[in-house]
């Protein structure tokens, strides 16, 4: 066996292993950034983080990557109310 017929080999499954990888890794998203969270404003909209426990209750303003706060050691609920008054 020559010496260069399994350095070829060995150079073409790395190309291999290298391409399926690639492959793999577009397929996966793994690399690409991740999209920010689009922010709407809910001001008009009457939106409360809600804390089922004792009642507290934060207007929210503004939407976007909520991450739901604990009060009382349980999670807050997102409640969305009318507008009272009607609208306006």
């Amino acid at each position: 066996m020559s010496v260069w017929l399994v350095l070829g080999a060995i150079l073409v499954g790395l190309l291999i292993l290298w391409l399926g990888l690639t492959a793999l890794r577009a397929a996966s998203g793994i690399g690409r950034p991740p999209e920010p969270p689009e922010i709407e404003d809910v001001q008009e909209l009457d939106v409360f983080l809600v804390c089922r426990e004792c009642g507290t209750e934060f207007q929210v303003a503004r939407l976007g990557e909520l991450q739901i706060p604990r009060h009382c050691g349980e999670p807050m609920e997102v409640v969305r109310r009318p507008r009272a008054g009607g609208a306006g």
